[in-house]
């Protein structure tokens, strides 16, 4: 018995001779809206969606009228013609529609590449802070998936992660 206590006495001094594990956690969605690079890259791809909108509607608007005059000068024509013109307008058609899916996934594809980038720069910015700084631990959460459901105000890193990353990207410029 008295082994099994001395035992026991071992355990409960060497459990609060460890050193405390430092923990903090960062709200991933508030840095990433703040994220100076990540409000560029949006703003250059409203941008660009917004050239693409127009243009898209500039060939849609070309393309009724022309379908248009071909509607009126169809009641001129053979059946025959008639039919052949209408299955080149079909085809013209199909062809406009593929041409802007295609640059319509191009741009969504860019943006989400831009976007992976800005992701990773985080959290690599955050295992290096973490390093630098003598944690443990640093946990994400954000408003889509919840890893703490609970965190002490002085464990949220979130403004020094952002300002971090911040004056990093600065310097890049």
């Amino acid at each position: 018995m008295k082994k099994i206590v001395a035992a026991l006495s071992i355990v409960l001094v060497l459990a609060s001779c460890q050193e405390q594990k430092k923990m903090a956690f960062v709200n991933r969605t508030d840095v990433i809206n703040d994220y100076q690079e990540k409000i560029e890259i949006e703003e250059k791809f409203k941008v660009r969606e917004d050239r693409f909108n127009k243009r898209s509607d500039s060939i849609g608007k070309a393309f009724q009228f022309e379908y248009q005059q071909f509607q009126v000068a169809a009641g001129s024509m053979s059946k025959e013609k008639q039919q052949e013109q209408g299955q080149a307008f079909n085809q013209k058609s199909q062809v406009l529609q593929q041409q802007m899916q295609f640059e319509q996934q191009q741009l969504q594809q860019a943006f989400s590449i831009e976007m992976d980038s800005v992701m990773t720069t985080m959290k690599t910015f955050v295992q290096d802070y973490g390093k630098k700084n003598g944690y443990s631990f640093i946990f994400g959460t954000s408003d889509v998936t919840t890893t703490v459901m609970y965190g002490e105000e002085v464990n949220d890193i979130s403004d020094a992660i952002l300002k971090g990353l911040n004056d990093s990207y600065k310097k890049e410029e």
